[in-house]
């Protein structure tokens, strides 16, 4: 069976939500992975941008959850997570550079079933040897200004070209630019590439071209306009932050030159919010 790296994902991509306690709410994406823990026993681990946590104030978050119902139907089953202790630490792990940030949660088993495999990130060589480039197609998931795809709560599905050269290495390169409408809300969603081996004029039966290759992090705006283009931080620091949560020692990259584009925006921050 070929394994559809978009249905997968539209299942482990959740909101995150907290409410303000003013009749509104802070909203960012995020998504499961399921990655072995330091005892090597799998753990269910859920991803997104850091700045999402940050800049939620209350020590709970709620994590969009769905219930598939005995007659198909689904259901929408939101549950709280403790993002931060009673003295306000955080208790979730970040990237020390970048925009990421992991906790491990408990998850109901339908979602700790439908976490994607940690190698399924992308790593430096996968966009080397799948010769990613500028032009090529990717897909987003995500929750823009708190709008799910249906009431039980499904993330969107948008698309957009990949709008920036080159693309790797994560070292030279930590970030790339995606051709598509971001808004607040969108930040932490997973970005994917899942086509036919077609594109690069492969054989018509080849397997599919399938990797997560980094979250939403930013919207670039200027002069307060925003240019529907996304800023994608690499899976590869996904990869480091997961890492850290073992091992606050391991090793991590630090990009040679730190972009600084004019204008990039968080996608998700306090004015991130949607009617309750």
């Amino acid at each position: 069976m070929v394994y559809d790296l978009s249905m997968e994902l539209i299942h482990a991509t959740v909101q995150l939500e907290q409410p303000l306690g003013d009749g509104t709410r802070t909203v960012g994406t995020g998504f499961l992975i399921d990655a072995p823990g330091p005892d090597g026993k799998p753990h269910t681990v859920l991803v997104t941008a850091n700045h999402v946590f940050e800049k939620m104030p209350g020590q709970e978050a709620r994590v969009g959850y769905r219930i598939e119902n005995p007659d198909g139907s689904w259901s929408y089953a939101p549950a709280t997570l403790k993002i931060r202790d009673k003295q306000g630490h955080e208790l979730w792990t970040h990237h020390p550079s970048r925009d990421v940030a992991a906790i491990s949660i408990t998850a109901p088993p339908a979602f700790a079933k439908a976490a994607i495999p940690e190698n399924w990130l992308a790593e430096d060589t996968t966009f080397t040897k799948q010769e990613v480039g500028a032009g090529d197609e990717m897909m987003a998931l995500g929750f823009p200004r708190g709008l799910a795809a249906n009431q039980a709560g499904f993330p969107i599905l948008r698309s957009g070209r990949v709008a920036s050269y080159p693309v790797a290495p994560a070292k030279i390169f930590p970030t790339f630019l995606l051709d598509f409408s971001v808004f607040p809300g969108n930040s932490g969603g997973p970005v994917f590439m899942s086509n036919a081996a077609q594109r690069r004029g492969g054989a018509a039966d080849a397997p599919p071209t399938q990797f997560i290759a980094g979250l939403l992090t930013q919207q670039v705006e200027l002069n307060s306009e925003r240019l529907e283009i996304g800023i994608v931080t690499h899976a590869k620091f996904i990869r480091e932050t997961i890492d850290l949560m073992g091992n606050p020692q391991a090793a991590v990259t630090v990009a040679a030159t730190e972009p600084q584009m004019t204008g990039a925006k968080a996608a998700s921050a306090l004015e991130a919010v949607a009617p309750e």
